[in-house]
């Protein structure tokens, strides 16, 4: 299903402080739980009054936007995770990359799944959603590349390839279902494509991860799109989300879409693509001349990496821009990422993150109507 949905918003948002002190004091689970359905509440609300057409509960339950799955899966070790390695200017690139698994855990035992991965957040969002629900999940992609260590998880398994097989296999089960309980629009979140349009990534991989890349990038392919196919049912939008990297108002590679444009708008079963493009890293438009027919680009101009807001006129300029490469109908706006991939949030404000989000309604209107 494709829909047009021409202002459209990545789904996480900045916590408040008191829902992050909570959190970090180890608050009891029923007043963390309390904060959280009134500042969802409010999230939501603020969402409708801005005029967006779909509705998330800005991940607020979450630790990072990959905790869904890591509170529900067994197997996973935080004490055991590789440490940050990035430079702290954020309009720098670390100079040797090393993958960032403090958030996600190492895994150290069989992937086992407890509860749904999404069970702490669809029941308030189905009751409270003033329109259609939009629900994010990591992808797949993610694991094998930031929880696989070698001498620990290949006891288990015995290669990111098979640790990929085995999150795929928890997720489209949950998918499926998930599909049909009353979900608008699915959006997997999959930022470790960007590995493969960095050079430095790419060595990274062979040397580290122990990977043919061409191999790799086919087997993430066949993943995620198990997981399109799993969620597939009428009336329900699949979206994917790519990405450089968010955390805190860092990001970890560079590089256009160019290297694999082709494979990926063709072969990915998706209706829309969530595309960074807020600054040169990105690249050109001109890998958009790939994506067929009936499928929407999401142009991510607006930058939630920083607080300065963008101009309207430079806006509208860059959506024309695009529309040289790809018919203006194929297209549609939104921020470049989430405005808080984890809890601690990128280095802006939340009065910040509103404007950004007004400007993307008001820009959609003023193109699409």
């Amino acid at each position: 299903m494709t829909s047009n949905y021409r202002a459209d918003h990545v789904g996480s948002f900045l916590r408040p402080a008191e829902l992050l002190e909570a959190r970090r004091s180890h608050a009891p689970a029923g007043q963390l739980h309390a904060l959280e359905d009134l500042h969802i509440a409010r999230v939501l609300l603020r969402q409708k009054d801005l005029g967006l057409g779909l509705f998330t509960d800005g991940e607020l339950r979450r630790s990072n936007f990959m905790s869904d799955f890591t509170d529900a899966v067994e197997g996973f070790d935080f004490g055991d995770a590789v440490p940050r390695d990035w430079d702290e200017d954020k309009e720098s690139v670390a100079k040797k990359p090393v993958a960032v698994s403090s958030i996600a855990g190492i895994v150290k035992a069989p992937l086992r799944q407890r509860q749904p991965l999404t069970g702490r957040e669809l029941p308030f969002l189905r009751e409270r959603s003033p329109g259609p629900i939009k629900m994010t999940m990591p992808s797949a992609t993610q694991f094998p590349a930031i929880s696989f260590k070698y001498g620990v998880t290949d006891r288990i398994y015995r290669d990111p390839f098979a640790l990929l097989e085995a999150v795929t296999a928890i997720m489209t089960g949950d998918l499926k279902t998930l599909a049909g309980s009353g979900v608008s629009y699915l959006q997997i979140d999959a930022p470790r494509y960007s590995y493969f349009l960095d050079p430095r990534w790419c060595d990274w991989m062979r040397t580290e991860l122990r990977v043919d890349v061409d191999e790799m990038l086919s087997a993430s392919l066949r993943a995620d799109n198990a997981c399109f196919a799993a969620a597939r049912q009428p009336g329900v939008t699949l979206a994917i989300h790519l990405c450089r990297g968010n955390n805190r108002s860092h990001w970890y590679a560079q590089g256009g879409y160019d290297a694999i444009a082709e494979r990926l708008f063709h072969e990915l079963a998706v209706d829309r693509f969530l595309l960074e493009y807020d600054d040169v890293r990105s690249g050109s438009f001109a890998p958009l001349k790939f994506v067929p027919k009936g499928k929407i680009v999401v142009l991510g101009l607006v930058s939630t990496k920083r607080a300065m807001l963008e101009s309207k006129k430079d806006l509208l300029r860059r959506i024309d821009e695009a529309s040289t490469v790809i018919p203006l109908d194929q297209l549609a706006i939104s921020p470049q990422c989430g405005f808080a991939s984890t809890m601690e949030g990128n280095n802006l404000t939340e009065t910040d993150q509103w404007a950004k989000l007004e400007l993307v309604v008001e820009t959609a209107r003023e193109v699409w109507g």
